[in-house]
This record gives C-alpha cells, structure tokens and sequence, in this order.
C-alpha cells in the first residue's frame, strides 16, 4: 500500500488551486462584461452607473457583489499558488511554465484589484490614487513613464479613468485569463509527465523481482 507523501498533497493542493483561480477569473470576466453593459466609463457617469447598477437594474448589485468577490478572491489564491508551488518543489526547472505563469497570474490579480479602485470615481479612490501616483512618480528611472501612462497627464482627469478602465478591462482581464489556463494545463502536463517517469521506474524495479520469481 502506497503512502501518501506531503508532496502528494501539495502537488494534488497545487492543482486544486490552479482551478481554483481559473474558476475566479471566468466569473470575474463574466460579470465584468455584464457590468460594462451599463457602466459609464466617464467622469460625469462613472459613478452614477454604478449607482443604477447597484439599485436600480434587476440583479446589478449581485452581479456587482460577484465580480468584486471574485476579483479579490483571486488576489488570495494566486498568492496561495505561490506559496504551495514553493514548499511543493514546483519552483524547479521542470515546472518553469507553471511556476512562471503563476507569479504572473498573481501579478495580475494584484493589477487587477489596484486598477479598479478609480472606477468608482469616488473620493476614496480619488486620493488614494493620488497618494500612489505620488509615491511611483519618485522612483527612479521608470516612475515617471508609469505615472504618465497611468494618468495619461499631469494629474488625475478623465483620461486617467479611460486609461484604467482600458488597462482593467482589456488588458489585465485578458493577460489574467490566458495567465490562468496556461497555468492550469502546465501543472496538469507536467504531472502527467511525472507520473510516466514513475510509472517507468517502478516498472524497471520490479523486472528483477519477476525474473527470480521465473527462475524458480
């Protein structure tokens, strides 16, 4: 009888995981198209958009709910994937492709939640994006190229919502998604793989014992 080994585990937790976040992206991406039905990507609309969205459009406040959900949901269990991927020896050159589109699937998540925060176009976004254009303006060489496509200007406008808006939506959304299924299918490749190799081994192994039992 074959123990289960902890890496067992945290091979079967890694797959888990990895279906986990493609599950969170695709009802993120559904309900992110479903709210730009009647998002107003505007100064003058963003947040009455929403509004209507959470209160007056049947089911808009659920599917708002959702999206929000999912969105940080992911956040969690991209950064989960890295930590079981690492104590789970996934961080090796064989698992490159799964180890590489995980740590940037998280980085995507992370893009994804920080990008959202102007689309309220409310006060608390309003001066926390300000606050951290701030901070990235001052690093040094790539701060200010950032902080220019990011604001698309000088200071926050109506193109800094439109910039986020294209980079939330479009961008990240599709870079998440495509991050996601790569992620998912390496794992399961190179599982698979694995379990050949062990599958060869074993039967190497036991080719002695059947020759002795032969002989008698």
């Amino acid at each position: 009888m074959r123990t289960i080994s902890p890496a067992w585990i945290l091979r079967r937790l890694a797959t888990l995981t990895a279906v986990i976040s493609l599950t969170l992206v695709l009802v993120a991406a559904l309900t992110g198209i479903l709210l730009a039905f009647y998002y107003d990507p505007s100064v003058t609309g963003a947040f009455e958009s929403l509004r209507r969205i959470t209160e007056e459009i049947s089911g808009g406040n659920l599917v708002r709910s959702l999206h929000n959900a999912a969105g940080n949901a992911l956040i969690y269990v991209a950064l989960l994937q890295i930590f079981v991927m690492f104590f789970g020896r996934k961080h090796q050159p064989a698992w490159f492709t799964g180890w590489l589109s995980g740590g940037f699937l998280a980085l995507s998540a992370i893009g994804l939640g920080w990008t959202a925060m102007i689309l309220d176009w409310d006060q608390i976004g309003y001066w926390r994006l300000k606050i951290e254009m701030g901070t990235l303006g001052n690093l040094p060489v790539l701060g200010p190229i950032l902080k220019a496509i990011f604001l698309g200007g000088d200071s926050i406008s109506s193109i800094t919502l439109t910039h986020m808006y294209t980079i939330h939506s479009y961008l990240l959304s599709v870079a998440a998604l495509t991050l996601s299924v790569i992620h998912l299918a390496a794992l399961v490749y190179q599982e698979r793989q694995n379990l050949r190799q062990l599958a060869v081994v074993e039967s190497a192994a036991s080719e002695p014992e059947k020759e002795l039992v032969a002989s008698r």
